[in-house]
């Protein structure tokens, strides 16, 4: 398993000693999921936080009625978890689901605590990654209160060009909370005025 992806990622944020990248590489899991499998299910007690190396994810929350609302996707060099579920480790409100064969290195809760006394430095890494999970979700939040369909549709696909080929559009339509039917309404829109 090539663990320079998260290796890489984490320089962005901090410095790791070669002797603290071995402990970090002593706590860490790797998995292969393939495609439709699921790496937390709602009701579940997420047990790690998973950093991709290959493949896509979604993360939903499926209702009563089993209409699937999608909350993220997640490709290369981004996390994927029901990080309330881990953090508080109760029922995951989410589920994650593979829509492509996902490669992933997985922390457990247990190790990332240990790692934390280990390598203090690492909270901080994590501390930035969930302040810029938080401030994405509210980023969303108010887009979905004061931007149109349309408007939402442009700019999910001009922050997320990759995702938008490679998740099948009824996904894309879940995510922007419209039908399938609509968005293609929106994209015939976008074509003719351009």
């Amino acid at each position: 398993m090539d663990y320079k992806p998260l290796l890489d990622y984490i320089k962005k944020y901090i410095d790791l000693t070669v002797e603290e990248e071995t402990i970090l590489l002593s706590k860490i899991v790797h998995r292969n999921y393939l495609k439709d499998q699921y790496i937390v299910q709602q009701g579940d007690i997420c047990r790690t936080v998973n950093f991709i190396i290959s493949g896509c994810t979604k993360t939903f929350y499926m209702d009563l009625e089993g209409q699937e609302h999608i909350v993220m996707f997640s490709i290369e060099d981004w996390w994927t978890s029901d990080l309330g579920s881990f953090i508080t480790q109760t029922s995951a409100d989410f589920n994650v689901q593979c829509i492509e064969n996902t490669k992933l290195i997985q922390f457990t809760y247990d190790n990332l605590e240990t790692l934390y006394k280990e390598i203090p430095k690492l909270e901080r890494l994590f501390r930035k990654i969930v302040e810029r999970a938080f401030a994405a979700s509210q980023k969303r939040i108010i887009r979905n209160f004061s931007l149109s369909a349309k408007e939402r549709y442009q700019i999910f696909k001009k922050s997320n060009p990759q995702i938008d080929q490679r998740v099948p559009q009824y996904m894309i339509a879940s995510y922007l909370g419209v039908t399938k039917e609509f968005l293609s309404k929106i994209k015939s829109q976008i074509i003719q005025n351009q």
